[in-house]
């Protein structure tokens, strides 16, 4: 009975960090949009722009993550192969771009590859348009190259565990009883792996869905994503509280679900 209070005891100052800073602020949400019934989520659905922005941000948050998941799988396969003593420098490299604020992000983007970076005017002085280098930064593709920047160490983090605890033997059994390494790679190490490979990307594509700080410091609202559809609703161009609140209970919800897919992934692999 003890024991349990004492347990009770060390999850009381998550239960608290929880209740004040997701359940009670979701709840004045949740109150705010529903503060004219439900005209508010009327308005949301009847506004173009609201499905511009679901299409953009579906579109981002399913290349973006894919683009991700995809290099930074190959980059901690690479990492598993490297004796420890390389590993963890390699490791510290690569986590760090996760210490910085997507406004840091997006000013180091546009420093490097905007219409004055670097790399734009070395490109230039080879021959290439400025303009057209530069504006990539600053386009829906751009967008999604600068996500992946942050996207990649988290995917990174979650399958270097699995890689790492992967039996490798299994492979050169596969490879001495005839398949190729291909095979062996579809066959043998792709099952057991993919449960890890869809919650990695359900995790990372909730991250980009619901990205705010660089979307906005390198598009500002002229890609069309919910979180910059949401942003216009309550800056200096528009103060409709009601119908942003709802478009953050939407928004919320999308996120929600693609974490639900991965807790499923998990729950199958557990």
């Amino acid at each position: 009975m003890r024991s349990r209070m004492l347990l009770g005891g060390f999850a009381l100052p998550g239960a608290v960090f929880f209740l004040c800073f997701f359940l009670l602020p979701l709840g004045v949400v949740v109150l705010e949009s529903t503060s004219e019934g439900i005209s508010a989520y009327q308005r949301v659905f009847d506004d173009p722009a609201f499905w511009a922005g679901l299409r953009g941000t579906l579109v981002l948050g399913t290349l973006a993550p894919l683009f991700s998941l995809l290099v930074g799988t190959l980059v901690a396969r690479h990492l598993v192969s490297l004796p420890e003593s390389r590993r963890m420098p390699l490791l510290l490299a690569i986590s760090l771009p996760l210490t910085f604020s997507g406004l840091i992000v997006a000013y180091g983007f546009i420093l490097v590859f905007g219409r004055s970076g670097v790399v734009t005017l070395s490109l230039a002085a080879l021959g290439g348009d400025p303009a057209t280098i530069g504006g990539f930064i600053f386009s829906p593709a751009g967008l999604g190259f600068a996500y992946a920047y942050y996207l990649i160490p988290r995917v990174v983090m979650l399958m270097l565990p699995v890689l790492a605890n992967f039996d490798y033997a299994q492979m050169q059994a596969a490879e001495s009883l005839g398949a190729s390494r291909l095979r062996a790679v579809l066959e043998v190490m792709l099952p057991q792996i993919l449960p890890a490979l869809v919650t990695t990307y359900s995790v990372v594509a909730a991250v980009a869905i619901g990205a705010y700080g660089t979307a906005l410091a390198l598009v500002g609202t002229q890609v069309a994503i919910l979180p910059l559809v949401l942003y216009s609703k309550i800056s200096e161009t528009g103060s409709d509280f009601p119908a942003a609140a709802a478009a953050s209970v939407i928004l919320m919800g999308l996120c929600c679900l693609v974490i639900l897919l991965a807790e499923l992934a998990g729950h199958r692999r557990r």
